[in-house]
């Protein structure tokens, strides 16, 4: 183990490990809100991540006409470009979810399948989601035009400000916010509790599940959207199997956190990220991967129930 590696470059990998937690606590909230509402896990959410990266090159490239050697923006044009492709990631993103919903859970739900029905088929899902993109894309890399240039606000021992790090750990802080306030203050996203709480309850009610279903849905895809964004901002490239791990990642995060639990995935995110990075520096990047899993396993061990807490369901039918 290199610990002077971390001594020496603590503020920086700190940096880093937020901008990346904060990715994974994005992409872990689409795992954690529905499994608040279903008490099943969307496995598919890892490939609408990966979804959402390649929405974001085709918008850059195809449909604003940026090719790979383009220029950097600045000024209105790089703020009109980016905030297009984060909505457009975000949108479709939400579509896909959605459909996801539709094809993998709805119908057998309405059929009253059990949770193993449901959990093959999103894994079915999942499956071609990843080969179709697969087959599409010929299984290469792609890269994206560099819109935003990598220039730095300024360094803090040894720490390096750059906006696309400064972007990536602002912009997810914000979703987390606006989501928290929704959840708890709006009528919909007390219709979302409700739910998690009790599906019988809220029937009797007059909630009607299947819409709450699928606004759960959508945000999870709307929160993967913009990690997807800012993924491919800051790494400028993806390949078809780019949420495999990603998706490990996150999921690792809401159940570190407290799977069901928003602010747990939050956490849980930030945790994951700066461990990564501090193992990555001490062991190597290799053992990168073997990091996530281990704590995954450590926290299914001891605290199954996350640092924060599963979300608890009262009745469920």
């Amino acid at each position: 183990m290199n610990f002077s590696v971390v001594t020496s470059q603590f503020w920086s990998l700190a940096l880093q490990g937020l901008a990346l937690g904060l990715i994974y606590a994005l992409v872990s909230l689409g795992y954690t809100m529905v499994y608040g509402v279903l008490r099943l896990i969307n496995f598919a959410n890892s490939e609408v991540f990966m979804f959402g990266t390649f929405a974001t090159l085709y918008i850059e490239v195809h449909f604003l006409g940026y090719d790979i050697g383009a220029p950097s923006l600045h000024g209105f044009k790089l703020v009109y470009t980016l905030a297009f492709a984060l909505l457009a990631s975000m949108l479709a993103c939400a579509i896909l979810a959605i459909i996801v919903e539709f094809v993998a859970y709805r119908r057998l739900r309405a059929r009253g399948a059990n949770r193993l029905a449901s959990l093959i088929s999103a894994i079915g899902v999942s499956i071609f989601l990843l080969e179709g993109m697969r087959i599409i894309t010929i299984s290469r890399p792609m890269t994206t035009p560099r819109l935003l240039d990598k220039w730095s606000f300024g360094e803090f021992h040894g720490a390096n400000f750059r906006i696309d790090t400064v972007m990536t750990i602002i912009a997810p802080i914000i979703i987390f916010i606006v989501l928290d306030q929704f959840v708890n203050r709006s009528r919909l996203g007390k219709s979302i509790r409700a739910v998690s709480m009790s599906e019988e309850n809220s029937k009797l009610m007059g909630i009607n599940i299947n819409r709450v279903i699928t606004l759960t849905f959508c945000i999870g895809g709307l929160t993967t959207g913009a990690a997807a964004f800012l993924y491919t901002t800051v790494y400028e490239n993806t390949i078809f199997n780019v949420g495999f791990n990603m998706g490990i990642a996150a999921f690792t995060a809401a159940v570190l956190g407290g799977i069901g639990n928003l602010r747990g995935a939050f956490y849980g995110g930030i945790a994951l990220g700066m461990l990564e990075q501090f193992a990555s520096a001490m062991l190597g990047s290799q053992w990168k991967a073997v990091t996530v899993f281990t704590v995954l396993v450590v926290v299914l061990l001891f605290k199954p129930n996350g640092l924060f807490g599963e979300a608890v369901q009262q009745t469920r039918t």
